[in-house]
């Protein structure tokens, strides 16, 4: 038989369980890869989640659901509250409504932002039926809830589709921001919600017709506030040839001390603008309709008793 001889096998190359040095070495960079990943995913997941970061302000942020409340007040308002409306396209004007202030300066705000949504949401009040308010939201809406036929702003279905929210965006990001948003004052007064209301509120009044009314507060000193949205935006685009008369309703808080009336300075400014814009302006204190849903919420209060 012949003689063969097998050379030993270093150490260094014994294959370790069978597995050849080779594919030991593919294993380890395998290991290592899986370990990366392992670590890389979970990270760049949270990092994806994260909110982006926006600049901050001093008022609060995007009311949280904001798209989905819009949307949603959009359908209750065309489907039930009216009807009439029922085909409008509330996706289309919950995009524009968006497209105004997403990816956009919230401080550098105009009224040309929501011209496309202003264009989706032509609605007709008919005359006579137009009600203003300032500083007695509350009192002026328990009043056209009553009058269903009576229309504030916040009746109309851009006002009624935001009425309380806040939203705005921000110039280096698609999104909105929910972390905060301009204070008009401390911040800027041509923020995205401002600017808003200032541009409905012009519509608003620029519709107006035949006789419009006021709800005013007679329960402070400056009932009549040049700076507020009625007298810096509504009472000048009041249009005199479509207005002819403007009635306003000094309301008086059943539980506290009446400060103003219609025969007061501020109450008298708004008679003189309005003079001068060939309005008739017509005033009255505690108007009785007005006054009853006043003692709806307060049945026991004298006045409520006897005055009535």
């Amino acid at each position: 038989m012949a003689n063969h001889r097998f050379s030993s096998v270093s150490e260094e190359e014994k294959p370790c369980c069978g597995i050849s040095r080779k594919a030991q070495i593919c294993l380890c960079v395998l290991f290592v890869l899986l370990i990366v990943v392992g670590i890389a995913v979970p990270v760049g997941i949270l990092m994806w989640r994260q909110p982006p970061k926006h600049k901050e302000w001093k008022g609060p942020g995007t009311t949280a659901h904001f798209y989905e409340i819009l949307l949603g007040r959009c359908y209750t308002y065309t489907q039930i509250v009216r009807p009439e409306l029922r085909h409008t396209d509330c996706q289309k004007i919950g995009k524009a409504f968006t497209s105004a202030f997403l990816s956009k300066d919230p401080c550098g705000s105009t009224e040309q932002d929501y011209r496309p949504l202003m264009e989706l949401t032509t609605q007709t009040v008919p005359c006579d039926k137009t009600v203003f308010w300032s500083k007695s939201s509350e009192l002026a809406h328990d009043y056209t809830r009553v009058q269903r036929d009576m229309y504030t702003l916040e009746d109309t279905l851009l006002g009624y589709m935001v009425d309380g929210l806040k939203w705005c965006g921000d110039a280096s990001s698609s999104e909105m921001n929910y972390q905060s948003c301009p204070h008009w004052r401390e911040d800027c007064s041509n923020n995205s919600v401002s600017i808003f209301w200032n541009t409905v509120s012009k519509r608003f009044a620029e519709d107006a017709c035949g006789v419009v009314h006021v709800v005013l507060n007679g329960s402070i000193s400056n009932t009549f506030d040049e700076k507020s949205t009625f007298g810096r935006v509504e009472v000048f685009n009041l249009h005199p040839e479509k207005v002819h008369t403007l009635k306003a309703w000094v309301m008086h808080n059943i539980e506290s001390v009446p400060s103003d009336s219609c025969s007061s300075s501020s109450v008298n400014n708004l008679k003189q603008i309005l003079k001068t814009r060939n309005i008739i302006f017509i005033c009255q204190n505690n108007y009785r309709p007005v006054r009853l849903l006043q003692c709806v919420k307060n049945p026991e209060h004298s006045s409520c008793k006897y005055n009535l």
